[in-house]
């Protein structure tokens, strides 16, 4: 396993819910990672975020671990569940909400 890859394993096996993004929520560098830290902002949860532009080697192993090829990326209890584009289809359906309940994620 790289050195990226176990990184990045880490930050994902250590928080419940990570998100992958360009920027932080405070300030999100895309309109992709924005719309996601505004879903996630929704849901009122605790979660980590991680700026990919401050770390070039995991903006690039991010997209092999997960096999997805865009950013940003959720992770939810260890699993990854998509990009924004998922994110919201399953948020504007409730799954989201649903797989956050389910998974026992703490309100913020």
């Amino acid at each position: 396993m790289s050195d990226s890859n176990a990184r990045i394993s880490e930050i994902v096996a250590s928080n419940d819910v990570v998100l992958f993004m360009k920027g932080t929520p405070l300030f999100p560098q895309c309109g992709f990672s924005s719309r996601a830290v505004a879903i996630l902002d929704h849901c009122g949860i605790v979660y980590e975020s991680v700026d990919v532009l401050q770390d070039m080697e995991v903006r690039q192993g991010i997209k092999s671990f997960s096999d997805w090829p865009t950013i940003p990326q959720l992770y939810v209890k260890g699993e990854f569940v998509g990009g924004s584009d998922i994110m919201m289809e399953m948020f504007e359906a409730g799954e989201l909400q649903q797989l956050l309940d389910e998974s026992g994620v703490k309100a913020a």
